[in-house]
């Protein structure tokens, strides 16, 4: 406003002054940045008339399905809290939450016992919900299909086919550089590396969220990855985000909730067991009991089919006006939660920072991985593009494991429920989420899923039971994401 007032500023040429004003400020790519992340985590506009059921998630059944799962987690909530005689929520008192504000960079020191708790639920359980699943309207007749009876998922989506995921992933293609590749052919890999640090130095500089985007598709180079999603989740750790996660952080002082003792059991069975993350047990839990504070998460459930559950103040069950989000985020963390944070701790040392990319991350991606949908990317459709992949292009080795027992999906669920956390090694592990932020979807872990099993195929055709088959994949520690993926994708006769 105040420019406004200044006499070289004309009421005719305003339109372009504050075009000028918007360039030489920095503003506008700030503002095409916040334009572009919203584009690419919103839904396509539905039609005008749809209910908004329908934006949420188009499928009744689906939706049905989404809503008898979140009542059984809720139910399982609540029988832990009159088991244990625990409250939802408390106030803390006054020595109790010095105590933590003392500990809180040390918080893995302590050890509350946790032999009561367990988690609400686990990625198998999850599993058989959706093995169950079906549609109503979908009469399979006296002839089951052949894609119908092999697999465990029986419900009709569209998923893609190879020459589909070629043309969508095609910068992983064989000829175009790659980094996690170190034997390509075409260009040296150090000469490829110096060029791609060279231009990312580039993308950096120019600020420009979709120009990250299209790069990290060929993978980020070790030292500019932290800055690189940051602009492509358009992070930028102002001093408001650290006020605002400082807010969260006082508010974990004050108030006790049930589902902070979940979190911890979660991170003492799963990151503190881990070689690569168990240092990182005091980021995981200031990020997570910060995480489920944060009111601003409730917003993804504008675009996911779930809902967040409720609870009713005391004695005040049923009574609309008195009921309260629980936990505040709308989030019950599961078993295994805690995977989504941990690989995050090797690129942010800054907790606010840090605290940030996790959340975007997770209402980007994360939270389609446990919620019941027929989104491309949801876990239901993840499940049935590995099984489709499978059975079209290594039809021997589906129908070997499925006679003796050992369906495909049974090993590789809960890969693709932790978007591999904690299955591959680090650095693999990152050049694969590289990918997952490049091309704005999560479809890649069903088809690495898939390529796993074509490389362990020769093993995966002698064994005679689940157990040999699980013993088979036990460790994915020593693979190499690239070139799976690079070989199964583009070196498939289709």
């Amino acid at each position: 406003m105040v420019s406004l007032h200044k006499p070289e500023i004309k009421l005719e040429s305003l339109k372009e002054d504050i075009k000028d004003f918007l360039k030489t400020s920095g503003w506008e790519k700030k503002l095409q940045n916040a334009v572009y992340s919203e584009l690419n985590v919103f839904p396509s506009p539905c039609h005008p008339a749809a209910p908004s059921e329908h934006i949420k998630e188009p499928l009744a059944y689906m939706r049905k399905a989404q809503g008898s799962w979140e009542k059984r987690i809720l139910k399982s909530l609540n029988s832990m809290c009159t088991e244990l005689n625990i409250p939802l929520a408390q106030k803390r008192p006054a020595n109790e939450q010095k105590e933590l504000l003392n500990k809180w960079n040390e918080m893995g020191t302590d050890e509350p016992d946790l032999s009561l708790f367990r988690p609400v639920y686990a990625p198998k359980d999850f599993l058989e919900v959706l093995m169950n699943l079906r549609n109503p309207n979908y009469e399979n007749g006296e002839q089951p299909s052949f894609r119908n009876h092999l697999g465990l998922i029986q419900v009709p989506l569209k998923v893609k086919d190879i020459p589909e995921l070629k043309e969508d992933f095609n910068e992983l293609g064989l000829n175009i550089g790659q980094l996690g590749i170190d034997d390509s052919a075409q260009v040296p890999p150090e000469f490829f590396e110096n060029e791609h640090v060279h231009v990312g130095q580039k993308v950096l500089a120019e600020q420009d969220s979709a120009a990250a985007q299209q790069y990290v598709r060929q993978g980020c180079p070790t030292a500019l990855r932290a800055d690189l999603w940051a602009l492509i989740l358009n992070v930028s750790n102002q001093p408001e985000d650290i006020l605002y996660y400082e807010q969260l952080k006082s508010n974990v002082i004050q108030h006790d909730l049930l589902v902070d003792n979940l979190i911890y059991k979660d991170v003492k069975l799963t990151a503190s067991n881990d070689d690569y993350y168990f240092v990182f047990e005091d980021y995981l839990y200031q990020v997570l009991l910060c995480f489920s504070r944060d009111t601003s998460v409730l917003e993804h459930f504008t675009y996911s089919s779930a809902t967040p559950p409720k609870s009713y103040i005391q004695g005040k069950l049923g009574m609309e006006e008195y009921a309260v989000f629980y936990p505040p985020n709308g989030v019950i963390p599961f078993h295994g939660f805690s995977m989504y944070v941990a690989p995050l701790c090797f690129l942010y040392h800054e907790p606010s920072k840090l605290y940030q990319i996790f959340r975007e991350m997770y209402v980007r991606f994360f939270f389609r991985l446990h919620s019941i949908s027929s989104h491309p990317s949801g876990i239901v459709s993840l499940c049935l593009l590995f099984e489709t992949l499978l059975q079209t292009h290594l039809p021997q080795l589906f129908y070997h494991l499925r006679e003796i027992g050992a369906q495909p999906l049974r090993i590789s669920f809960k890969w693709m429920v932790r978007a591999f956390s904690g299955y591959l090694a680090t650095d693999q592990l990152l050049l694969l989420w590289d990918r997952i932020l490049g091309y704005n979807s999560l479809e890649i872990l069903a088809v690495l899923a898939a390529a796993v099993f074509a490389f362990r195929a020769v093993n995966l055709m002698e064994v005679t039971s689940l157990a040999a088959a699980e013993a088979v994949l036990a460790d994915l520690s020593t693979l190499k994401v690239m070139p799976l993926l690079q070989i199964f994708l583009f070196a498939t006769v289709t």
